[in-house]
């Protein structure tokens, strides 16, 4: 398959919110496998602070759904943990205050 192939193919997925087909399939698959071995299995976040944690996922920096021409793109990828990985996709943001001070 090639790179306009699988961006047709990937943008087919995301319009019929079928996403999970990509990465079931064979090219994620191996790609995934490959990035963990050369990322020593390190999560990339967790060494940059100096810290060590077994990676478990491999992140898409740039998101599929909006650059699926980067899906495959190794630059585009990196080996993460299971904290560092939801911590990405569900940053914690302030909740907005109830009520307002008056003073």
């Amino acid at each position: 398959m090639d790179t306009i192939e699988l961006v047709i193919w990937i943008n087919k997925l995301i319009h019929y919110h079928n996403i999970k087909a990509f990465y079931n399939c064979t090219l994620w698959e191996h790609l995934r496998v490959e990035v963990l071995m050369d990322q020593h299995n390190e999560c990339q976040l967790c060494k940059s602070k100096g810290l060590f944690e077994v990676a478990v996922t491999v992140h898409h920096i740039k998101y599929v759904r909006l650059h699926p021409e980067l899906a495959l793109t190794k630059d585009n990828l990196m080996s993460l943990c299971k904290e560092c990985h939801y911590e990405i996709h569900h940053k914690h943001e302030p909740k907005p205050q109830l009520n307002k001070e008056r003073w």
